[in-house]
């Protein structure tokens, strides 16, 4: 009984959040209240306070449970003991281009906070947590472009934290604009070929 009450907790839980996740792509997240979610999911806002202090944190459990771009980032892409840092460099940039096409949730969670979104008052904290994950990814690229240096992929004398940010801001800008009219091409199909145009204009920098 106990373990049936548990796994009927989680159900509304993710019920919860699901519903969250749709309303808050629909509505934006200020013109959403926790009634209309609670009206959506079929539950009682006691059974959301239940789960969540408030739409803060569920706005952040939200997040927390989809891998968004940029964010949980290219795994072992900056070990020091690569061989190859430029291909895993590369791979882990595809990964994330092809994520947010193959990702549905990762591709809503991403338009909820990119454009539906206020970051202030009781968001705030959420944007602080965001820039410290894009902070890690950027730390990320520049650790690895460096070890390309070292490993003779890249030119010597390369500015690897221009290098990082030109990057970073290349990807973030596909994404984004890729967004606006996802029917117009494929990122998922693009993405090789695109990270592969600006990787080989690092290489001929002198």
């Amino acid at each position: 009984m106990v373990r049936r009450t548990k796994e009927v907790a989680e159900e509304t839980r993710a019920r919860i959040l699901d519903t969250a996740e749709q309303v808050f792509h629909e509505k934006g997240v200020t013109r959403t209240s926790l009634s209309d979610i609670a009206t959506n999911a079929g539950v009682t806002r006691g059974a959301i306070y239940w789960h969540f202090a408030d739409k803060a944190a569920l706005f952040q459990a939200m997040c927390d449970r989809a891998t968004l771009p940029l964010e949980a980032m290219f795994g072992s892409v900056a070990a020091d003991d690569l061989d190859d840092p430029l291909a895993s460099l590369r791979a882990g940039c595809v990964g994330v281009l092809r994520q947010v096409e193959e990702d549905a949730r990762c591709r809503r969670v991403f338009e909820i906070m990119s454009s539906k979104c206020e970051f202030v008052d009781e968001m705030a904290a959420t944007m602080a947590r965001r820039q410290e994950c894009r902070h890690g990814a950027m730390t990320l690229i520049e650790s690895n472009l460096g070890l390309a240096i070292q490993r003779g992929q890249l030119p010597a004398d390369l500015d690897v934290r221009r290098a990082a940010i030109g990057l970073f801001a290349y990807i973030d800008g596909l994404i984004h604009n890729w967004g606006l009219k996802p029917d117009h091409y494929s990122l998922a199909d693009e993405a090789g070929s695109l990270i592969d145009l600006f990787l080989n204009g690092l290489r001929r920098q002198s």
